[in-house]
């Protein structure tokens, strides 16, 4: 289908987090104009979401709990309430499929919905039009509000969605017309376009090119010559607003990961390899939920100066097992810690790169900017682990599946809690509270 006959949109919540808080609790969140939802003031937590008003302080997500207390004193903070945010994520998504043939969660708050061919079942409305219809039907339905960007491209209703947005004064919709896309991205920086990171930003930077509109001048021949013909040749379509991607029901899933920010720092290293195997139990059983098998592990650390390190592996045959996972994360967390002995205040685990039946279900929350595959960053060299061998430590045998199937069906019958490896049983050694992130 050409591009010019396509009708895509992008329903964004408005500050989603913030807004279903507000309904779970109207007479303390939701009386409260200044509201931070991420977690309670003291914890070591991080913002999930503000209110536009906290906003205005400078407060905004990923900024540290305490942080953003000392930017508005006076806001109230809030846990994630997280069942009701994807029961509510799916009470949007159920109206959006009342209207589009075709809906694809980018993530639990955003969904791309393909309108293209359904011309004469509006009677050739404009699309502008059917936008708004939807965001009062979704108003209507769960009483929260969505924010609409439209064009002919995922690229440009998500560069749209951002000028909708009634904290900008917008309506709530705004629709690029077909033939109007080049002319539309040109006011913005390359580094505002979906895709284009922080490095290739700097490069085209150090070419001279800093906006859409001199990428646009520039020509593709340039391009090619300054970042080589696919990426040259990418970004020419891409700062005219051609993106062919398409919106399809089900987005790949890239990863499923689970991270805890502690009460406390840890240095001590058994006590860190307890909190991994906490964490391999809970990340493997995603795993097999959704029926995966695991081909890449990552293991990230953060310190108490936020500075974020990760280390991944990626393995000859996937995984699944809880056992599988913990040895292949505990030898990257002690090459982690080889290098940089830091206190830890947040510990997680990633797996990526799948395979199995269902590897193209949407997953909400996962890690973000992981490095490629077989990466490291921020790591130094080291030997192996000195329990397993590194060729060794993936190594999944019949016995581990056997015995995390069983541990699977006890679990399902009595609660996760209701069989544990034995290096959890002892809660002596717990390190105390800990804040469950949602890397989303």
């Amino acid at each position: 289908m050409p591009a010019a006959e396509r009708r895509i949109l992008l329903a964004d919540a408005d500050a989603f987090f913030v807004a279903v808080a507000r309904q779970e609790d109207p007479e303390g969140a939701g009386r409260a104009a200044l509201l931070i939802v991420g977690g309670r003031p003291g914890s070591r937590g991080v913002v999930c979401s503000a209110s536009y008003e906290c906003r205005a302080y400078g407060v905004r997500s990923a900024m540290p709990i305490a942080r953003a207390l000392q930017l508005c004193p006076d806001a109230l903070c809030v846990p994630v309430p997280r069942t009701a945010c994807s029961r509510r994520s799916r009470d949007i998504a159920a109206v959006l499929h009342q209207f589009a043939p075709v809906v694809q969660p980018s993530s639990i708050d955003e969904w791309y919905l393909d309108l293209s061919g359904t011309e004469a079942l509006y009677h050739h409305e404009p699309l502008a039009v059917t936008a708004a219809r939807i965001r009062e039907a979704v108003r209507e339905a769960t009483g929260l509000t969505v924010s609409i960007g439209g064009g002919t491209s995922r690229l440009v209703a998500k560069m749209a969605v951002e000028d909708a947005k009634p904290s900008r004064g917008a309506s709530g919709v705004h629709c690029v017309a077909p033939g109007t896309e080049a002319a539309y991205l040109a006011r913005f920086r390359l580094a505002d376009l979906p895709m284009v990171g922080p490095r290739l930003a700097e490069r085209l930077e150090r070419t001279g090119l800093v906006t859409v509109a001199e990428a646009q001048q520039a020509g593709e021949a340039r391009l090619v010559r300054a970042l080589g013909e696919r990426a040259g040749t990418w970004l020419h379509a891409r700062v005219h607003g051609v993106d062919p991607s398409v919106v399809e029901p089900r987005e790949r899933q890239k990863s499923v990961s689970r991270e805890d920010t502690f009460a406390r720092d840890l240095d001590d290293e058994a006590l860190l390899e307890r909190e991994l195997l906490r964490l391999a139990v809970r990340v493997s059983a995603d795993l097999r939920g959704q029926a995966l098998e695991a081909r890449t592990v990552t293991v990230k650390l953060r310190n108490r100066g936020f500075q974020t390190r990760s280390a991944q592996r990626s393995l000859p045959l996937p995984i699944t097992t809880e056992q599988a996972v913990f040895r292949v994360a505990r030898t990257l967390l002690r090459k982690l810690r080889r290098s940089d002995r830091t206190p830890v205040r947040l510990l997680g685990i990633g797996l990526s790169h799948f395979e199995g039946r269902d590897a193209e279900a949407t997953q909400l929350g996962l890690f973000e900017d992981m490095p490629a595959a077989g990466a490291a960053r921020g790591v130094g060299g080291g030997p192996a682990d000195a329990v397993r061998a590194p060729e060794d430590d993936a190594r999944e045998d019949v016995r581990d599946r056997a015995l995390t199937q069983a541990l699977d069906r006890i679990r399902a019958r009595f609660g996760a809690a209701a069989i544990l490896p034995a290096g959890l049983v002892d809660r002596r050694q717990d390190p105390g509270p800990r804040v469950e992130e949602d890397p989303a």
